[in-house]
């Protein structure tokens, strides 16, 4: 199956958009797809939707830049020498690489499930509803007390593990569901949000690494996978920047009843067979 360069640059938009925010990037482009006629579970396409990610990715290197030198930088001291692991971003670096681990071992484990049975937008409504609940209560369960700073290995690992509810269940959110485990485990809304940008990082870039080769070697090509990466970072840098402003002065309510509304759509579009399931 191709996709057009107009295609790829409006899915490296939606892509851009929705990656960081809590309101399920898997969700947006599998209705941006079926809107468009692609087959959303389709080996090219599933593949090239990975890859494009890799440009929101590089928007938060970029946009982290000054972070992710010194935490690797301090990684790579603590490796020689027993003093430098004593800093708190050696440390850091270690629980973010373990924390990666769980949703690398599903995600190979369960891919063809992921890319089969609960790839269909009924699962994604579902998902939507169901991850809103888990924001909704999270948001009003969470102590908002801790910053940054007290970020331990417990907190790292238990959101990192997180992640795998997006894995599975498209339309929960990656984002949204670490975004609210932190907020669970007590961190405020920056530090949950800037912990979930961290996170991001291996998993996503393993992603779209992985999947570089169908979405290149198949029938989409390579001139749409660099637009919709191009401008996927592009549209990315903006709205992380934009996140971090909003949480440090407003709650997720704006986000959770977004994507209510978006489930009653998508909901529509399927009993109208506006959308194939």
């Amino acid at each position: 199956m191709s996709i057009g360069i107009g295609a790829a640059a409006l899915l490296g938009v939606v892509e851009g958009i929705t990656e960081f925010l809590p309101v399920s990037s898997t969700a947006h482009l599998k209705i941006t797809e079926s809107l468009l006629g692609l087959q959303t579970d389709d080996t090219s396409v599933v593949a090239f939707t990975a890859v494009i990610q890799v440009g929101a990715i590089a928007a938060v290197l970029v946009y982290f830049f000054g972070d992710i030198v010194r935490i690797v930088g301090a990684w790579f001291r603590g490796l020689t020498n027993a003093e430098a692991r004593t800093d708190h971003d050696y440390r850091f670096a270690w629980w973010v690489i373990i924390a990666t681990i769980p949703i690398v071992i599903v995600g190979l484990a369960a891919k063809p499930l992921i890319e089969g049975p609960l790839a269909g937008l009924w699962v994604v409504v579902a998902s939507l509803v169901v991850g809103s609940g888990f924001m909704w209560w999270a948001e009003r369960r969470g102590s908002h007390t801790r910053p940054e700073g007290e970020v331990t290995f417990a907190d790292s690992f238990v959101v990192g593990v997180s992640q795998i509810l997006a894995l599975l269940f498209p339309g929960f959110s990656r984002s949204g569901a670490s975004i609210s485990t932190g907020l669970l485990r007590g961190l405020d809304r920056v530090a949950a949000t800037r912990l979930s940008f961290f996170l991001s990082i291996p998993a996503l870039t393993g992603a779209g690494l992985y999947e570089l080769k169908d979405a290149v070697g198949g029938s989409i090509g390579v001139a749409p996978v660099l637009v919709g990466t191009a401008v996927s970072f592009v549209v990315a840098y903006v709205a992380i920047a934009w996140l971090l402003r909003f949480v440090s002065r407003h709650d997720f309510t704006s986000f959770i009843l977004y994507r209510l509304a978006l489930a009653v759509v998508v909901t529509g579009l399927l009993v109208t067979h506006s959308v194939s399931p």
